[in-house]
């Protein structure tokens, strides 16, 4: 159990962060899907239909604000607490590692159980970019979790 409190700010954080990287580089600079799409290429049809992804997209980019909100409210706390010990590399760490949780979490719900979406619906590599978006997220909890550990106790330090 995580009770660095710093920790679980930052991986609250991380989890929103996470989410906004998702929904502004994937959803909306790129274009490459939105949160639920029914089409193969993820393309809507009508205005309506465009409409409705947008308002979807609204709807998962309020929630990771939340979380975000719920992160910074997190970390104020933590700063609070008169024996806190503050870590840039431990935040960064702990943010990393919750963007780790959300790209995996989100890919293995949203790409593999419901199917909702694909990192890029329609490609001949659709599998292999959707497990690539997993890999991406075990990398960041590993490399998150390693800046996390004091030195004395990481044992990849040299």
């Amino acid at each position: 159990m995580i009770r660095n409190p710093l920790v679980q700010a930052g991986i609250v954080l991380g989890l929103g962060f996470g989410g906004f990287a998702d929904g502004i580089v994937l959803h909306q600079i790129l274009g490459w899907h939105h949160l639920v799409c029914v089409t193969e290429h993820c393309r809507p049809t009508s205005i309506e239909h465009l409409q409705r992804q947008i308002t979807q997209d609204g709807f998962f980019h309020l929630v990771v604000w939340l979380i975000s909100l719920a992160g910074t409210v997190m970390l104020f706390r933590a700063a609070r607490r008169p024996a806190a010990v503050w870590s840039g590399k431990v935040l960064c760490g702990a943010m990393l590692a919750g963007w780790g949780l959300f790209n995996f979490t989100e890919g293995l719900i949203d790409h593999h159980i419901f199917g909702i979406h694909h990192v890029l619906p329609g490609s001949p590599h659709q599998f292999l970019w959707d497990m690539l978006f997993l890999a991406s997220g075990a990398v960041f909890v590993i490399a998150g979790r390693r800046l996390t550990l004091p030195e004395r106790d990481n044992l990849l330090a040299p």
